[in-house]
């Protein structure tokens, strides 16, 4: 038995000293640039303006009962996805927020899901 614990006591010890030796910067390129471009450089993607949906598809009212559109604009945890994410404008992120309360209190959308 005693044997046993000292032989646990030393791989335990070797382990941690490998996790210090591998922490944020300690990768192959720890002080390199990004792939992507950093301040002042060109990324490598170029990032489309969103539009809204609602707007290009002139959509005045947004129907609380309608769920499949509005499970678009929910998460899976059943958190209201923000509008830098979706791309929907003010207006309509205010009229969607409302919707979506909406169908939650008549019980169409959940609050949360079960975990």
């Amino acid at each position: 038995m005693a044997d046993e614990t000292h032989a646990k006591a030393p791989e335990s010890g070797a382990s941690g000293s490998q996790q210090a030796a591998s922490g944020p910067g300690a990768g192959p390129r720890a002080g390199g640039p990004r792939p992507g471009g950093g301040p002042g450089g060109r990324g490598k993607f170029f990032r489309r303006k969103k539009v809204c949906k609602f707007c290009t598809e002139k959509i005045d009212a947004i129907p609380y009962r309608d769920v499949r559109l509005l499970q678009q604009f929910v998460a899976e945890r059943g958190k209201i996805v923000p509008r830098r994410l979706t791309g929907v404008c003010t207006t309509h992120q205010r009229r969607l927020t409302r919707a979506i309360k909406q169908a939650r209190n008549i019980a169409l959308l959940p609050f949360a899901t079960r975990h």
